[in-house]
């Protein structure tokens, strides 16, 4: 019950913020002296800050400003990814106080080497968190493959890195800064869950990086299935003797829809790709330019996508549909035929078309999410927090 209590009072205080003492007792229904002593609790844990009493023109003794501590506990977000490695550290708000992000290739390269490069980034970014008053409490990795339900930091397979079976511990140099692993599209999802005002409770969210990845939210909940292999969207078989996949099978959407699909149909060379240091930013420009390859390959990438979501929608029935990652920019040349697929496929049940959208968050999601799950986790429970 104190537990409950404490997470209401720090809810609240987030929420309504500046907040006196009296002010939080009337809203949340407990007594004064109640919610002092959860609030004096709150403080020793370093969630809550007091300011000095401050004259309100009130009767009575001046109230003091409650406040949560924006010098105090933190998420830290990290992120692997084939062509990139990021990092962001996140306050009690869930606002980011930093944010990194290293352009290099991890695709195909040693899993302890890449790890490794993580990790010192990680202490790096760590340290300019301490310099600015932050306390880091919880340490989560986004990673673009299966993370099953099971202890240890197993991350079971990562195609587009050519990862299999790997264990963080195994090639983290810190046990102490060990991060916990999840998969990206989940995170990405959560991120536009708890930021992006999103009213649907039962929302399908597919993103892509490298490969496709689809996270599903039923009931206002991440559904991770039974092991935790839910949401592999980009291996759903849409043409079954299509070509090769890197999963080991045939005709995966990831064969058509996915970034190295789409740069390879509208025809860009790797010298382009060199120069332009940003795949989906080139896809985006040319794009716009009118360049009728890249048009079509966008066309064909929609509706190779929009197939695989309509077996979603029909299996699944959700409130909406969003598409994050790369897709958000390149939203506006996939929409169309997206679009299409779904109204001629989803046939037994009313569907719109303002039903799918693009990303609030875009690529910056499943690091965001990374970062934002431990705050989420410490506004829900703060006793994980050390009292003073």
């Amino acid at each position: 019950m104190r537990r409950q209590n404490l997470a209401l009072v720090l809810g609240t205080v987030r929420a309504h913020s500046p907040l006196s003492r009296a002010d939080v007792a009337a809203r949340v229904g407990l007594t004064r002296p109640a919610v002092s002593s959860l609030v004096d609790e709150l403080i020793e844990r370093g969630a809550l800050t007091e300011a000095p009493a401050a004259a309100s023109g009130r009767v009575g003794r001046p109230g003091r400003a409650l406040a949560l501590n924006d010098h105090g506990p933190a998420g830290l977000g990290l992120e692997i990814g084939a062509t990139h490695l990021g990092a962001c550290v996140v306050d009690l708000r869930g606002e980011p106080r930093l944010w990194r992000r290293v352009e290099q290739v991890n695709a195909d390269r040693p899993a302890g080497q890449v790890l490794a490069e993580a990790a010192a980034l990680s202490a790096e970014v760590e340290t300019e968190a301490t310099a600015l008053g932050l306390c880091v409490k919880g340490r989560i990795l986004a990673v673009p493959g299966v993370v099953p339900n099971a202890p240890g930091g197993l991350v079971e397979r990562v195609p587009n890195l050519g990862w299999h079976g790997v264990r963080l511990a195994d090639h983290w140099p810190d046990p102490d800064t060990l991060p916990e692993p999840e998969n990206e599209a989940n995170l990405g999802a959560l991120a536009e869950y708890w930021n992006a005002g999103q009213p649907a409770e039962t929302v399908v969210h597919v993103s892509a990086e490298t490969g496709i990845g689809a996270a599903l939210i039923i009931g206002g909940r991440l559904f991770r299935g039974a092991r935790g292999f839910a949401g592999e969207l980009g291996h759903i078989p849409v043409q079954p003797d299509g070509p090769g996949c890197a999963c080991g099978a045939r005709g995966c959407l990831e064969q058509f829809a996915g970034k190295a699909a789409v740069l390879r149909q509208a025809g860009l060379a790797q010298h382009d790709l060199a120069q332009a240091g940003d795949p989906v930013a080139l896809l985006a420009e040319r794009a716009g330019a009118g360049h009728a390859p890249t048009l079509r390959a966008l066309d064909h990438a929609g509706r190779a996508l929009g197939l695989a979501l309509a077996s979603a929608v029909e299996l699944i029935d959700p409130d909406s549909l969003v598409l994050g990652g790369a897709y958000t920019e390149l939203a506006d040349w996939l929409l169309p035929s997206v679009r299409a697929e779904l109204a001629a496929r989803v046939t037994v049940r009313p569907w719109t078309p303002q039903a799918l959208r693009p990303s609030a968050l875009g690529r910056r999601g499943p690091l965001l999410g990374a970062a934002q799950t431990t705050v989420r986790r410490i506004m829900a429970d703060p006793t994980l927090l050390p009292a003073d």
